[in-house]
């Protein structure tokens, strides 16, 4: 068991490593990472006791910290001295919609499956309806109709999402016992999460290497930002679950990002000259959310393993 931690806690760093030694390559597999998201997705909602989902007083406060706080990160560094695109990157870190993955690593940690579950569909709907409204005001789709961007976000998030939780619950229902077969294999869910991760992170880190006219100076900026931002979600979000003894759902509810699709939404809708540096900075943004996830990881094995040895 405690071997088996230890590999566990090692997954995400492993798979970072990966990621940057092997980005060259790890392009040629990103159209498999829709197909990996779905397995592990599906694997972990065959858990799910959907009579236990319903919104909840966290669940509101999450939403409402993400729909406020990511426009007034935008006003507020509007107002400095710095670029429009560092502005319109850390937007995107805090307006990207909680990471598929998210119950994965939640789940290994410890959180409620139903409550995390339920977040994760309630935020990207969220997001489906405040990205248009919010780029109604910047970037490059200011007269897209509101119809036609919703459906273009909504199309792109919620069946990655909905699908596998809509395949879980027919099997629960009509064939209980082959989906209680896939339950058993639900641990598979955070290696198949980890080979996901090198596929993204490659390709991005590799397309940060061969972008064009880099701007050290900004990129180092970027990273800072990026790792404030992540600590700060984190910290509100385990702030904001104490309160409601969910300690762990909300610093993994609001901190850990859908990275692809925020790195997705700069491309498509912001300025060309800012599209760039704001995908960067939700790449970079997934390092260290992912760094803090293995640390996470790490220390809740290891009070696990030194329970297990005292008693």
């Amino acid at each position: 068991m405690a071997i088996r931690s230890h590999i566990r806690s090692l997954v995400l760093p492993l798979a970072m490593l990966l990621a940057v030694l092997f980005n060259n390559v790890c392009g040629l597999f990103y159209g498999i990472v829709p197909y990996l998201v779905f397995t592990m997705l599906f694997l972990n909602y065959t858990a799910i006791d959907v009579r236990r989902m319903h919104p909840s007083w966290l669940h509101l406060w999450l939403l409402l910290f993400q729909a406020g706080i990511s426009f007034a990160f935008f006003l507020l560094l509007r107002l400095t001295a710095l670029p429009p695109a560092l502005s319109e990157g850390m937007m995107i870190c805090v307006l990207t919609p909680v990471a598929a993955s998210v119950v994965v690593v939640a789940c290994a940690l410890g959180a409620n499956r139903e409550c995390v579950t339920t977040y994760t569909i309630l935020a990207n709907l969220m997001v489906a309806i405040l990205a248009p409204i919010y780029f109604s005001f910047i970037g490059v789709h200011q007269d897209l109709p509101f119809v036609a961007s919703f459906w273009k976000i909504f199309c792109r998030v919620v069946p990655q999402i909905v699908f596998p939780f809509i395949l879980a619950l027919l099997l629960q229902h009509f064939l209980p016992r082959i989906n209680n077969f896939f339950c058993r294999y639900k641990s598979i869910s955070l290696y198949v999460w980890a080979l996901t991760l090198t596929i993204i992170l490659g390709k991005t880190f590799h397309d940060v290497v061969e972008m064009p006219d880099r701007d050290g100076t900004m990129l180092w900026l970027m990273a800072l930002l990026s790792a404030l931002i992540c600590a700060f979600q984190f910290a509100a979000g385990k702030w904001m679950g104490s309160l409601f003894n969910k300690r762990i759902e909300g610093g993994q509810l609001l901190g850990q990002k859908n990275t692809s699709f925020g790195i997705w939404l700069a491309i498509e809708y912001l300025n060309p000259t800012s599209a760039p540096i704001s995908a960067v900075a939700m790449a970079l943004y997934s390092m260290w959310q992912n760094l803090f996830n293995s640390w996470q990881m790490w220390q809740h094995d290891k009070r696990a393993t030194n329970t297990a040895n005292n008693d």
